[in-house]
């Protein structure tokens, strides 16, 4: 069967030539041909994502071209008169992909709204409601290294897709033949028949505008002297990031010239990942020289972003934990402290994100919601609420993987708003005679040490899939009594929705959506979840600890680690 799809593919895949060639380059290749085409790139919650190049498991004019017309088929079931917006980033061939797909839309009789030129993702998540879209496709994979690419779906209130529709797309999808059932037209004539209509100036701008409106210390940039240094790493924040800093006042932003301009290849920045400190590289060879106060790095695709904070011996990268208690804390504080703040505010977090927030957010009053991971639960959360007629109650959402979503505006993190409050926020306490790090070791000092620490262990190919199928069963079989010597006082499976007490055997339901992730609560406040990721073939292991002192949590922390390393080697 895989050798009869290939030979189909050599016969028919002729439009694209990089297609074209590869398929040519692994004619006397077995294994090669088996990878590119064991399996179709699965259309999960968050799209697609994949190598790019030739075959259904890659991504390429005709694996989007039949996401698409899945998406078609499923809207034009269910409205009369759809619209869909469509952004894109950096990265190889993303304007292609996007083109391609508003080219399947306009042929089913879809109204397309396309950026012009490549947008952040928040942005796309914007212009679904701004332009009253039925869904959103965005064409980004994120922090994935060069070859990769991918598309996300997102539904009317500017979310991503949710795991219903996500799974009625796939449903559509599978009934298609890659080759005989996509329809297109011609881009050129789209454009020309009004069917597609490219946006770029004022969806821009009316943007901003709202992100401009989530300030809470206004003129603070214009006179804390900060000094910024910013890398967009090649991709989409480069213009929203500069212009919305340059609007609340922070003049003296440098960008790092090799990463200054749209590179998909990233050339600089080989894993453009704004929680390791290799992203971060060439801005700390500039800060060197230049000596500023705060280092800000977005992703590719512009909706995640790391920050180095400068202290005695030079920069010390803040984790997506730290920065969103940091972030907490500040809008509770500065809202309180202005009389801004709501009777009830609300603060949305994921499962695997610091428990210090729970801390912060009890001082002020503050309700915590813990949902799965993945950020359009904190989204579907802020469409409850505006239902309610009370989406002035939320005050943040983040997720420790450093997003952040201040304002009911956009449905998705956003690393441009999350830019400008860091930069507000790390004024305001230069004001004050404080850096990020020492406010944060107030922090600690006031409601305890608190570590974490994240392990990933790859699982490439088929039989990697199959070995991460293999490891979550056998943890969910055979519970760990302890981990690293820590008795498990209590674990939840998310997948059979049940949390079960170790020490009395008593059951209690999960109400959250259900997920494939185990976690274990430890004596003594500690944690560890296990989960595998949903956009790469790998399981993640988040690790919890606290302590009194630093010097214990973080040894804790250590020997934690260590031992849900060990955990997730066991179905090797």
């Amino acid at each position: 069967m895989i050798e009869k799809t290939y030979a189909l593919w050599c016969k028919r895949a002729t439009e694209d030539p990089d297609v074209v060639a590869e398929l040519k380059a692994i004619a006397n290749d077995p294994d090669g041909i088996r990878e590119r085409f064991y399996r179709e790139l699965e259309f999960g919650t968050a799209g697609l994502r994949g190598i790019i190049g030739a075959g259904e498991n890659r991504m390429n004019i005709y694996t989007v071209r039949k996401a698409t017309q899945g998406l078609a088929n499923y809207l034009n079931t269910r409205y009369t008169a759809a619209a869909v917006a469509i952004a894109y980033d950096s990265r190889i061939k993303s304007d292609t992909f996007a083109r391609q797909a508003a080219s399947v839309l306009a042929a089913g009789g879809i109204k397309v709204y396309l950026c012009d030129t490549l947008q952040p993702t928040p942005v796309l998540s914007f212009a679904v409601r701004h332009y009253g879209c039925q869904a959103g496709i965005v064409v980004t994979a994120s922090h994935n290294p060069a070859q990769y690419n991918g598309y996300k779906c997102y539904g009317p209130d500017g979310c991503q897709m949710t795991d219903a529709d996500a799974a009625a797309v796939t449903a559509c999808i599978r009934t298609l033949d890659i080759f005989e059932d996509v329809q297109t037209m011609a881009y050129d004539a789209a454009v020309a028949a009004g069917r597609i209509t490219l946006v770029g100036e004022e969806l821009l701008n009316a943007y901003l505008e709202q992100v401009e409106r989530q300030q809470v210390t206004p003129g603070i940039c214009a006179k804390a002297g900060l000094k910024v240094i910013y890398t967009p790493l090649n991709g989409t924040g480069n213009l929203p990031v500069r212009e919305i800093l340059r609007r609340i006042g922070a003049a003296d932003v440098t960008v790092v010239p090799e990463q200054e301009l749209p590179d998909g290849r990233f050339p600089t920045a080989p894993y453009p990942n704004p929680e390791i400190r290799q992203a971060f590289e060439k801005a700390l060879e500039l800060a060197a020289v230049s000596r500023p106060d705060l280092l800000l790095a977005t992703d590719p695709d512009c909706d995640r972003v790391g920050i180095a904070v400068r202290d005695d011996n030079g920069y010390t990268l803040m984790s997506g934990n730290e920065v969103g208690c940091l972030l907490l804390d500040y809008l509770l504080a500065r809202r309180a402290e202005e009389g801004t703040l709501p009777a009830s505010p609300v603060v949305i977090k994921t499962i695997v994100t610091t428990p210090l927030v729970a801390a912060i957010a009890a001082k002020y009053g503050c309700e915590l919601r813990d949902l799965l991971t993945g950020f359009k639960y904190i989204g579907e959360q802020i469409g409850l609420l505006e239902k309610a007629g009370e989406e002035d109650r939320y005050v943040l959402g983040f997720e420790e993987s450093y997003g952040y979503l201040a304002g009911t505006y956009a449905r998705d993190k956003d690393a441009v708003v999350a830019s400008m409050l860091i930069t507000e926020m790390a004024a305001y306490y230069r004001t004050k005679g404080k850096t990020l790090l020492q406010r944060m070791q107030e922090l600690y000092e006031e409601h305890g040490y608190y570590r974490n620490r994240v392990v990933n262990v790859a699982f490439e190919g088929e039989q990697g899939m199959l070995t991460m199928g293999r490891l979550m069963d056998t943890l969910r079989q055979s519970a760990p009594t302890a981990i690293g010597g820590v008795p498990v006082t209590a674990v939840a499976d998310y997948y059979r929705q049940v949390r079960r007490d170790s020490l009395t055997g008593e059951e209690e339901v999960l109400t959250l959506p259900q997920s494939n992730v185990l976690s274990y609560t430890l004596e003594g406040g500690a944690g560890v979840i296990i989960r595998p990721s949903g956009t790469e073939p790998k399981v993640k292991g988040y690790v919890t600890s606290v302590g009194a002192t630093p010097e214990a949590s973080e040894a804790l922390a250590a020997t934690l680690l260590s031992a849900t390393e060990a955990l997730m080697h066991s179905a090797d």
